[in-house]
């Protein structure tokens, strides 16, 4: 009752003090994070979106596709300024007085018109002096006023905008820089035109300019000759409107495309982390709550059907917070056992002192001393096998494993006992017999300090039920890929319910003629967390004769081989 009274009186200071006692600070609810502004989403999101726009960017861009139009549509030209300039020679050629070729400016006016009307592409004609003798976007002459100019189509405002929006971003890309500037002059020359130039020559050519209102003009020139001899020069030029389109419609189909990619993109990525995410953010909570809760009513989910990564993360939470319980069920069970051993020969030492002070006898003095001393003497060894067990945990997992062999570390415990003062029975030594196959050594991974703790302790437990001058085997095997190790004595043997619970900590079964606080009981407890700590068994039973009749104790041991 005091206790809790303390407790409803506690002061902020002090219930500051309990949670460090503790190990950290009250419990706070965690932040839960959903959908984009998750980092773990954001991150999948991004990573997948980038992996998308790489190809798309490179797409594009489109830069070989766009200059394959353009060859074929250079192509187109040359071939129908040929069949054009064949049929110029036809019509408009005609012969001077001194003899010579030439090309009539009208006629060929004329047949310009007529082979160029709603073609779309503009056709010049050069004589052979290098003047320009037609147009056909000239109506009435090379000097016309009225020309005939392609007008912009009329815009809206949003389209407009989306225009100029696309024009913005297709800045982002190499366009048309690099190209030459078409300039027309007012009076028009061979000489202005390099492929012109070449046309008179003889030989057709192709170029491809830059214009900043109406883009990009192709242009070719072949020669109109009559049986070898060079009139003039015929000159086919168009914008490339059709093969913007052309890039414009693969461009559209792929932002559809990429539209569409990228909305599976997100939909998925978003399934995506919340698949990871949550199973997450649940863990991370359940584990919040087991470490801030009171008693055991949160449980970390299950999520090993999942089969992956969060699977085996569940997985292991689960069973380091079912090892956490077992520990902290030891440690409370190892506490209260250790209060219960330590509070015996306390109550025997305390009554002992209160009594020799009042015993004026000093024969009962003298045993009332020897109580005390043994009673001193008992908690001395408590303690001590107490402090081993307490560090064993710590000891095991720091310590290095290293080859032992186990048949040379029974030889030495058996040379050892035979040396040594062996507690006699009756005046008489227990015999040790030691069974070791030849062959090979039993080597095994292990700590060799630790490893004879535990042969130590079985030995001695078989020395202490051991009747007067009897046998103890110590036997070692190979079994399936370990070691096993047999120590078998003579003595009563153990009950058969009380196989498993030789194990367990201050097991105080002892024989009748041992003094008691002899042993503390936590040997074969000491011993079975060792080989459990080896990754090996431990295990009791009795051995029997042909009758049935238990003839002694048997401790088997086994170890896994190297």
């Amino acid at each position: 009752m005091a206790r809790r009274g303390r407790s409803y009186g506690m002061t902020g200071k002090s219930r500051k003090k309990r949670d460090k006692f503790r190990g950290g600070s009250p419990p706070r609810p965690r932040r839960r994070v959903r959908g984009w502004r998750s980092p773990l989403t954001r991150r999948v999101l991004i990573i997948n979106m980038a992996a998308l726009l790489i190809p798309i960017l490179g797409l594009l861009h489109l830069d070989q596709y766009r200059a394959s139009l353009i060859v074929s549509e250079l192509d187109a030209l040359k071939v129908q300024a040929h069949a054009f300039a064949l049929s110029l020679v036809n019509v408009a050629a005609l012969v001077d007085e001194t003899g010579t070729d030439y090309l009539h400016p009208f006629a060929t006016r004329q047949q310009m018109r007529v082979l160029f009307s709603d073609t779309g592409v503009r056709a010049r004609v050069f004589a052979r002096a290098g003047e320009l003798v037609a147009d056909s976007f000239a109506l009435t002459g090379t000097g016309a006023k009225i020309q005939v100019v392609e007008l912009d189509p009329p815009e809206s405002g949003v389209v407009n905008h989306i225009g100029r929006f696309y024009d913005s971003f297709r800045a982002l890309f190499p366009g048309d820089d690099d190209l030459p500037p078409y300039e027309e002059n007012q009076a028009q020359r061979a000489a202005d035109y390099g492929e012109v130039e070449m046309a008179m020559l003889g030989e057709g050519g192709g170029r491809v300019r830059s214009d900043r209102r109406r883009g990009v003009i192709l242009s070719v020139a072949v020669p109109v000759q009559r049986y070898r001899q060079v009139l003039g020069a015929l000159m086919l030029s168009k914008d490339a409107d059709e093969v913007e389109r052309a890039v414009e419609a693969r461009r559209g189909d792929i932002l559809i495309v990429f539209a569409i990619a990228l909305a599976v993109t997100v939909m998925l990525s978003f399934y995506l982390a919340g698949t990871i995410a949550s199973p997450m953010h649940r863990l991370a909570r359940a584990a919040d709550q087991v470490r801030h809760g009171q008693g055991r009513k949160f449980e970390i989910p299950d999520f090993t059907a999942r089969g992956d990564e969060i699977g085996d993360l569940s997985a292991a939470l689960r069973e380091m917070t079912s090892a956490l319980w077992q520990r902290l069920d030891a440690i409370e069970g190892f506490a209260a056992d250790v209060a219960h051993e330590i509070k015996n020969p306390l109550s025997s030492l305390r009554s002992a002192v209160e009594t020799v002070a009042r015993v004026k006898d000093p024969e009962q003095q003298r045993r009332l001393m020897g109580i005390i001393v043994e009673d001193v003497e008992r908690l001395d060894r408590l303690i001590s096998d107490i402090s081993d067990a307490s560090r064993l945990d710590a000891e095991l997992s720091r310590a290095e494993m290293e080859e032992v062999d186990v048949g040379l570390l029974l030889e030495t415990l058996v040379e050892v006992h035979d040396v040594s003062g062996v507690a006699e029975v009756d005046g008489q030594k227990p015999r040790f017999e030691l069974d070791l196959p030849a062959g090979a050594p039993f080597l095994i991974e292990g700590m060799e300090g630790r490893l004879g703790q535990v042969f130590r302790n079985i030995i001695a437990n078989a020395i202490t039920f051991s009747p007067p001058g009897g046998t103890i085997w110590l036997r070692a095997r190979r079994v399936d890929g370990s070691v096993e190790v047999i120590v078998e004595d003579e003595g009563p043997g153990l009950p058969d319910a009380k196989l498993e619970a030789v194990f367990d900590r201050f097991y105080s079964e002892r024989p009748a003629s041992e003094k008691f606080g002899t042993h503390s009981g936590l040997g074969l407890s000491i011993s079975k967390q060792i080989v459990d700590a080896h990754g090996g068994k431990i295990r009791a039973e009795n051995r029997r004769g042909p009758d049935g009749q238990v003839k002694g104790a048997r401790f088997v041991v086994t170890l896994p081989w190297e």
